[in-house]
């Protein structure tokens, strides 16, 4: 703990200085890998059939990949989470370098196994005295990628977040069989193989796919499994849900967009080599213009090797971008004073739009003028500051503009963007604090559907329950008042920023730190901070006389009387209404319906607003006590009268009881049976006790008692009449009736 505090505490001093970077060495080697100038020897200079120059370090060197290290944005988000969770040093410098710096990380982590992984301060991989910091600075560069072994964790999420496998026996992955190995084992100790792995979409996901733990508002960390981390970005597993997936009708992997093929030699050595198809132009492209710019513009300040292509990669960058997504107005009308429009927009690409990093943003700008170029109705303008008027979380950092399928005032912003969320349900920029997004409604690729997708790429907050967005799409309708008459032109553009306006706000505050000043001065100095996508135009006739419709609404409840625990359905409707506000609920859905259980008389009301007025309705549910339960009890007997040593079964039962107690045995439950054996008659009762009062119930056994008096006077008479006959037989005076007559 206090060795992690004092280099925490040495960061920190000498985060203070600046440290200026210098392009790297681009020719050296370590264990396991080899600088990208050193490939440059070959692989460059080459030109495809169509006369391009197709060289790959070259685009490479122009790529974002290859100024991973770099990227002065990125170094000023690694400072500010050291910054805010300074305890977790030694996690965020090896999170970080994973994918931004992998050679150095694998050396240090992997190799010779090392404490902890510093990227800032003395002795850090910005140190150009650290043994490891050309292979730091020199990006995700060529022996990085085509070492990555084919295993079983590619595509999964053990191979996600920087897990990735490098081989030890400096094995070069290509796209080629039948390659001359030679060359380039006697150049550089490597030698090429095929492995169809290096075209495939998995290999991207090692870094494209990553998900990051989070901490509590202590600095705890809450999360215990790679499952249950934060998917920061998961653009793999985007596609993989997408039409483009392998095993998808339209299959393209990430490298058939990202590096376009043609046809050319692979290698200058040895001479002769014939042009082989499907050659992989390593554009690398994305759609990062602005930080391109950033990089070419202080190419010198940040070390950047290849700032004279940067122009092509900039416009590389911007053409994908304008690609990504279709625009349309399909309908547009006044009516009676309103203007309605409806605008569509498609995903292209393969996976979200914007993707990665969650401080990207698209937004529609969406403006009416009329013949004289005034402005009628405006929503999504951007200010010079890079904010977005109308946008709440660039007015307020705790709050967040909803997704919207109608948008009827200028202070309402259409914009697809992902907002995470802390452990606590509240916005936040800090990474290490993401716990969940509350909203994303980025734009999702075709064949995606929202209602079956991994939760890591839900679709979350409004656009769950915006029908039309979804399976790539959205639609959306503009409506409001227009007074004037004449033509109006409608434009409307999607719009996209790398940083998000309240995103920067936050990283500015700790400006104290040098990554962020720096940072901050480079962008503030340029003036590229948004691109406009794509955009579409229409004209419309207004009248200018009408008059909106006035709104209507209705609300009624399935019954308006119950009784205290029932429930009643709330059904509202409306018509040429935008939205509606409920009391009870905060739904602004113009009709619906609503399951409440209110405990006390209650009026519920709703109010509509529509471009022609308002409208109001209201229903009073009366809700009534429950009657007081009345309690009762039932005694009873399997028999009413036996005979004495017989027994009897005795049933009892309640209602609305808690407890009973009875003649017979005490305290008993609220129903049961016992048998008993009464030796006289007699009469058993039962009392019962409840909410509603007590009861009481009886039953008379009858009991028979036989004491054999009866029987004992028979026998006994007989017994003595046979005594007295003997006894006289035997006195000879009974005689027969022969001896008499003698």
């Amino acid at each position: 703990m206090v060795k992690s505090l004092y280099r925490v505490f040495v960061c920190s001093i000498f985060c203070l200085y600046s440290v200026a970077s210098f392009s790297e060495d681009t020719t050296f080697t370590t264990p396991h890998f080899s600088g990208s100038g050193n490939c440059a020897s070959c692989h460059d200079g080459l030109t495809d059939t169509s006369g391009d120059d197709v060289s790959i370090v070259k685009d490479w060197g122009a790529s974002m990949m290859a100024n991973a290290t770099k990227d002065p944005f990125w170094r000023a988000k690694v400072a500010t989470e050291l910054e805010r969770n300074a305890h977790l040093a030694d996690v965020i410098n090896d999170k970080c370098t994973k994918c931004h710096a992998p050679m150095a990380n694998y050396e240090l982590t992997q190799v010779t196994p090392i404490e902890t992984v510093t990227l800032f301060g003395a002795g850090g991989l910005l140190d150009s005295a650290n043994t490891l910091h050309d292979a730091a600075m020199n990006g995700v560069s060529c022996t990085v990628c085509h070492q990555i072994t084919d295993d079983a964790t590619l595509g999964t999420l053990d191979g996600f977040s920087g897990s990735y496998n490098i081989n030890n026996t400096k094995t070069i992955y290509g796209q080629y069989s039948g390659v001359s190995t030679n060359p380039m084992f006697m150049d550089t100790g490597y030698t090429p193989v095929f492995s169809a792995h290096v075209s495939d979409s998995s290999m991207c996901a090692t870094c494209h796919n990553l998900k990051t733990p989070y901490v509590d508002a202590a600095g705890n960390v809450l999360t215990t499994t790679a499952e249950t981390e934060f998917p920061e970005q998961m653009p793999y597993t985007e596609w993989e849900n997408s039409i483009f997936d392998d095993a998808g009708s339209s299959p393209q992997s990430c490298q058939d967009c990202h590096m376009p093929q043609t046809t050319s030699i692979v290698s200058t050595r040895p001479n002769g080599l014939g042009a082989r198809g499907g050659f992989a132009k390593h554009h690398l492209v994305g759609a990062n213009t602005t930080m391109l710019t950033l990089l070419k513009n202080n190419a010198v300040e940040l070390g950047v090797n290849n700032s004279a292509d940067m122009g092509l990669s900039i416009s590389r960058a911007r053409a994908m971008l304008q690609s990504s997504v279709n625009i349309n107005i399909d309908s547009a009308s006044v009516t009676n004073g309103v203007l309605e429009a409806n605008v569509s927009l498609a995903n292209n690409s393969g996976h979200k739009t914007p993707s990665g990093y969650p401080s990207r943003r698209m937004w529609l700008h969406f403006k009416v003028t009329d013949s004289s170029n005034n402005v009628v109705f405006e929503s999504g303008r951007m200010n010079t500051d890079g904010s977005i008027v109308g946008a709440d979380n660039d007015a307020d950092h705790e709050v967040f503009e909803p997704h919207y399928d109608l948008i009827t005032s200028t202070d309402q912003v259409q914009i697809y963007e992902p907002v995470m969320g802390n452990s606590d349900d509240e916005v936040t920029f800090t990474l290490l604090r993401g716990a969940q997004y509350l909203k994303d409604n980025r734009l999702t690729p075709q064949g995606f559907n929202k209602l079956t997708v991994p939760d890591d790429v839900a679709v979350r907050g409004q656009a769950v329950y915006d029908a039309n967005f979804n399976q790539g799409s959205d639609s959306i309708t503009y409506r409001f008042p227009v007074a004037v008459s004449g033509e109006l032109t409608i434009n409307v553009s999607l719009n996209y920023q790398t940083i998000a306006y309240g995103f920067l706000q936050d990283l500015y505050e700790d400006d104290q730190l040098e990554q962020v000043q720096t940072f901050k001065d480079m962008y503030d100095a340029q003036s590229l901070k948004h691109e406009q996508i794509v955009s579409a135009q229409t004209t419309v006739t207004s009248t200018g006389g009408g008059t909106p419709t006035a709104p209507t609404t209705s609300l009624s409840a399935s019954a308006t009387t119950i009784i205290n625990g029932e429930s009643v359905t709330l059904s509202w409707s409306s018509t040429d209404a935008n939205s509606c506000s409920a009391s009870w609920t905060s739904s602004d859905d113009t009709s619906d319906t609503q399951v409440v259980s209110p405990t006390t008389t209650t009026t519920y009301s709703i109010s509509c607003d529509g471009t022609g007025g308002s409208a109001n309705d209201s229903v009073t549910v009366t809700v009534n006590a429950a009657p007081v339960p009345v309690s009762t009890a039932s005694l009873s007997a399997s028999a009413v009268s036996i005979d004495q040593g017989q027994s009897v079964t005795l049933s009892w039962s309640s209602t609305d009881t808690s407890s009973c107690s009875a003649s017979w045995t005490g305290s008993s439950s609220t129903s049961g049976s016992q048998i008993v054996t009464p030796a006289t008659t007699t009469t058993y009762s039962i009392s019962c006790d409840g909410t509603g009062g007590s009861a009481n119930d009886s039953v008379t056994v009858t009991v028979t008692v036989n004491d054999g008096s009866d029987n004992k006077s028979s026998s006994g008479s007989i017994s003595l009449t046979g005594l007295l006959i003997m006894f006289m037989w035997r006195l000879g005076l009974i005689f027969t009736r022969k001896e008499r007559n003698v």
